[in-house]
């Protein structure tokens, strides 16, 4: 009995708590002098609380279904065109990396040309000299032949002066005697005339021989004149190259050991010694001179890095101050941050000799060839190395793949132009191989 009480005892309370919340209610409503009512019974009034409940959080639940709806759509057609917009930029930026490399290969191919164009000109020019020097050695021949004859005429024609001095002594000294001494008289006429003959010949030779000499000097200066502008134009390019990169001729060439130190003195004015084809041996000194110092720029040439390491590329860092791509902050750039695909082949910018190979602190894998002159490339965050240490290198040689090792955001290569210890601008460099001969 007692455990059936508490079950009881508690629908009593739950039903008796429903009652109170939810009383019986009537309403009257009176009409015409009637009254009548209705009557709402608790299960009456639940159901209608219940009905309003749910359909209250039926309405809220669309209501915010729509809003959320309408954003979420809304985002979504803002991702869309966000998508689309940098789809847009992405074809421009493959668009304009498709003309900047037609662009350097034409480039390329343009300097190519005109390097080839210049050896020509420079074996033309050799040849040139030596046939300059072939036809000089003649020349100087042929004029120490002249000289000596001269000077040999020369003292026959003090001779024969002297002699005609002194038949003119002996024909005042015989002049008494003119009877007796006809017959040498006439002889020693008849020597003089020969001997007058004889020296207006040998002046007419004479005049001859100096002028052929002044015909052979105008036509050797004309031909030592004409080298010595072609090697003047072709010096004067090499410096214009030179300079755009940065750098200066004369410290190039000290550095290579071109130019002579240790000199001096007091300077004294050279003078004329009057001998012939002085002005062609002074014209065959500078041409000499010139061509020494074309000779050494060509050299000089060899050892500049002036074309890319990479066949195609984009700079995403430039060389000097820039923003730190990791922590952000203000600092120096010694080298160009060339972009391109993961393991592109890496080349050589010039001959020279392999320094340094393997694992260098932030910059990873790194490659170091020393050019000459004072001239050294770096090559750093590589994947692959391909050479060796003391390897000789030939000009655009492949020398490693391209990768993100060391302190590096992503696949690019980290390249450096450093001179007598150094670091200078790459993009000049490239620069001047791309665009100093198309004057």
């Amino acid at each position: 009995m007692r455990g059936n009480n508490p079950p009881k005892g508690f629908w009593y309370r739950f039903g008796h708590l429903f009652k109170r919340l939810f009383p019986e209610r009537q309403i009257h409503l009176r009409t015409g002098g009637k009254v009548s009512f209705l009557r709402f019974s608790t299960f009456s009034q639940v159901t209608l609380v219940l009905l309003f409940l749910l359909s209250g959080g039926w309405a809220t639940f669309t209501s915010v279904s729509y809003i959320l709806h309408d954003k979420v759509i809304a985002t979504k057609n803002n991702q869309i065109a966000g998508a689309r917009l940098a789809y847009r930029s992405l074809l421009g930026e493959v668009a304009e990396y498709q003309n900047k490399f037609t662009a350097i290969t034409n480039d390329l191919e343009e300097n190519h040309a005109l390097m080839l164009g210049l050896v020509e000109q420079n074996a033309a020019l050799q040849q040139n000299l030596k046939s300059v020097e072939i036809q000089l050695d003649t020349t100087e021949k042929e004029s120490q032949k002249v000289v000596a004859t001269r000077e040999f005429l020369k003292g026959q024609l003090s001779e024969i002066e002297d002699e005609m001095r002194s038949l003119v002594s002996r024909n005042y000294t015989l002049k008494d005697n003119l009877g007796s001494v006809e017959t040498d008289l006439q002889t020693a006429l008849a020597e003089r005339n020969q001997s007058l003959f004889k020296g207006n010949r040998m002046r007419r030779q004479i005049k001859e021989l100096e002028g052929r000499l002044a015909d052979m000097q105008e036509t050797e200066l004309q031909a030592v004149q004409r080298l010595s502008e072609g090697t003047s134009s072709y010096i004067e390019a090499m410096e214009k190259l030179v300079k755009l990169t940065g750098l200066k001729v004369n410290g190039l060439l000290s550095a290579d050991g071109y130019l002579l130190e240790g000199q001096g003195g007091p300077f004294i004015a050279a003078k004329p010694d009057g001998l012939p084809a002085e002005m062609l041996k002074v014209n065959l000194t500078n041409l000499d001179a010139r061509l020494r110092h074309s000779e050494a720029l060509q050299d000089i040439m060899r050892k500049l890095p002036l074309t890319a390491p990479l066949n195609s590329y984009r700079i995403t860092s430039s060389y000097g101050k820039r923003r730190d791509p990791i922590n952000k902050r203000w600092g120096a750039h010694y080298g160009l941050d060339m972009g391109a695909t993961f393991k592109t082949s890496v080349y050589v910018t010039a001959p020279g000799v392999v320094t340094h190979v393997g694992w260098k602190g932030k910059y990873g894998r790194l490659i170091e060839v020393d050019h000459g002159a004072g001239m050294k490339t770096r090559y750093g965050h590589l994947h692959k190395i391909l050479v060796k240490k003391g390897e000789k290198l030939k000009f655009r040689q492949k020398i490693g793949l391209l990768g993100s090792t060391g302190r590096s955001t992503g696949a690019h290569l980290h390249y450096e132009v450093v001179f007598k210890g150094k670091a200078r601008n790459p993009a000049k460099f490239i620069k001047a191989g791309r665009y100093v001969f198309q004057d």
